[in-house]
């Protein structure tokens, strides 16, 4: 699959604290970086595409879904800045629509609905071992957005979602889908890992 680049406007210097929800983002995002590292550090390229069932996800193929995603979400959100005045929250308060989809499927949860992926990132049959790599590019970017967007309201300006343009979220929604989405397919990777099957 062809690698998308991303590119984000330099972050500004930010001489006051980090507000929480950045400071909670960016921690979140670290901690996903060291489990995907522990997760598929060593592994074959066997062992990165071994499926459970021939409809289930590959690690590799959850790892790849992720990179796409990001890379779709940060370009949108971070334009979504621009011409923007500056004004610092201390809290990502989503709408009750971005309250929801954020319940029913993003977060971890026994709630949490299934549906199938969107076509535009649905991954690839089969995944190079280079996909760690570009997971961990993708975060570095995000982590670079969640700082820039620290100096704004994130929870007055909006964007179009990349994936349902009719579906538009604040910045801040935004920011927490990537990160939740994150935990919801790793946890999804380390249980294709634990599989009883699964190639060691």
């Amino acid at each position: 699959m062809k690698m998308v680049a991303i590119l984000l406007p330099m972050s500004t210097r930010i001489d006051t604290p980090l507000p929480a929800w950045s400071v909670r983002l960016v921690d979140e995002l670290e901690a996903s970086d060291q489990r995907t590292k522990d997760l598929v550090g060593g592994f074959t390229q066997e062992q990165l595409n071994w499926q459970p069932q021939p409809t289930a996800w590959s690690v590799g193929q959850c790892l790849e879904h992720l990179c796409i995603t990001n890379e779709a979400y940060l370009p949108a959100i971070s334009s979504s800045l621009e011409g923007q005045r500056s004004a610092i929250v201390q809290e990502i308060m989503p709408g009750w629509f971005g309250r929801w989809f954020l319940r029913s499927y993003i977060e971890p949860s026994p709630q949490t609905k299934r549906a199938p992926a969107p076509k535009k990132i649905v991954p690839g049959s089969r995944v190079d071992l280079s996909v760690l790599d570009r997971f961990l590019r993708s975060n570095q970017a995000a982590r670079e957005l969640v700082r820039r967007a620290s100096s704004y309201d994130v929870n007055r300006i909006r964007f179009r979602n990349p994936l349902i343009p009719v579906i538009r979220f604040t910045a801040g929604t935004g920011l927490q889908i990537v990160s939740g989405h994150e935990r919801r397919h790793l946890l999804q990777a380390e249980r294709v890992k634990q599989s009883a099957d699964f190639p060691r």
